[in-house]
């Protein structure tokens, strides 16, 4: 079986002196730091024989966390979004058959945002971009992004909204359990709140051809489908939806498997989200390619929804050629 994978990291070491320090909240060990410090600025070393080894046709890169989220400063992050674009757009014509683009996008600035998604996709060649959550607590359903979302829509390409952005505030649950924070917990309730409230303001009733994808099997929401419709039925609200929320999960929300690596999981998520709507990831190199191939190839599902969540799902997503 072939595979497209998603969310898959890269990083650009003189990016780290153009940009403020973020706090490294998540304590892992020096020999998994190291590993993926390796990893994160190769491209033909590791990752390629890797993706041959595991039968990865395609990675789709991104900028690794916090990315251009961490800026401070929208001017500075309008010039690095331009140049780790720019850095990505040389790796993936070094590799075009390889390696596919997301672009990273200066959201402090939702103008110059909507205006280098343009020039990524248009002449850099990108398949979509990836946001690492808020720009330091503005969220995507601020109105001020109606042009982003416009832009989205007309491009047809989708946003990968992904967690690691600098938090905005602190949780009290957080408190002295640094263990939960992270990839591990804290990172999917955040990321998958903001999608909801994308959901929740109408994001998708005023763009509908929008198309966010969430990894983490979506930030778990589809799992989560009933239980949203349950309770919306009961709230007062301002401007009602167009549809019950979990509508959206599956049409204009689609997932991915970065990180949840149990056969078990993919199955539901496709039960949930519709075989459609699930498309595969690794997270690399923060989790293993073996695993994540493991996953999809244990998942008690039929051959072709297989092959949707492998690889033909991402390649119409993302407009790739669609393979044999």
């Amino acid at each position: 079986m072939r595979y497209v994978a998603l969310e898959e990291a890269f990083a650009v070491p003189e990016l780290a002196s153009r940009q403020p320090a973020s706090e490294m909240r998540i304590r892992v060990t020096d020999s998994y730091a190291a590993m993926c410090g390796r990893k994160l600025v190769d491209f033909e070393e590791h990752r390629l024989p890797d993706m041959d080894a595991h039968g990865i046709d395609v990675q789709v890169l991104s900028l690794t966390v916090p990315g251009i989220q961490a800026d401070t400063d929208s001017a500075a992050a309008r010039d690095n979004a331009r140049f780790a674009n720019d850095f990505l757009a040389e790796v993936v014509a070094r590799h075009p058959t390889r390696f596919q683009g997301f672009a990273a996008l200066p959201t402090q600035d939702p103008e110059a945002a909507a205006a280098e998604l343009e020039r990524a996709v248009t002449q850099l060649g990108f398949r979509g971009a990836l946001v690492n959550d808020h720009a330091h607590g503005r969220y995507l359903d601020d109105p001020d992004y109606a042009q982003l979302w416009s832009t989205f829509e007309r491009l047809g390409v989708p946003l990968y909204l992904h967690p690691g952005s600098v938090p905005a505030d602190d949780w009290h649950v957080l408190a002295g359990r640094p263990e939960l924070y992270g990839a591990s917990w804290s990172w999917q309730a955040e990321t998958g709140g903001h999608a909801l409230r994308l959901v929740y303001a109408g994001v998708f009733d005023r763009h509908p051809a929008a198309t966010v994808i969430l990894g983490h099997l979506g930030e778990f929401l589809p799992f989560q489908k009933s239980r949203l419709d349950s309770r919306y039925r009961t709230l007062q609200v301002d401007q009602p939806l167009q549809q019950p929320p979990s509508s959206y999960i599956g049409r204009n929300i689609l997932l991915t498997t970065s990180g949840v690596l149990a056969p078990e999981a993919v199955e539901a998520a496709v039960l949930t989200a519709g075989e459609d709507a699930v498309m595969f990831s690794i997270d690399y190199p923060y989790e293993e390619t073996a695993a994540a191939v493991t996953s999809v190839e244990k998942a008690d599902l039929s051959l072709e929804a297989k092959e949707k969540v492998a690889h033909r799902n991402a390649r119409r997503v993302l407009r790739l050629p669609q393979e044999a």
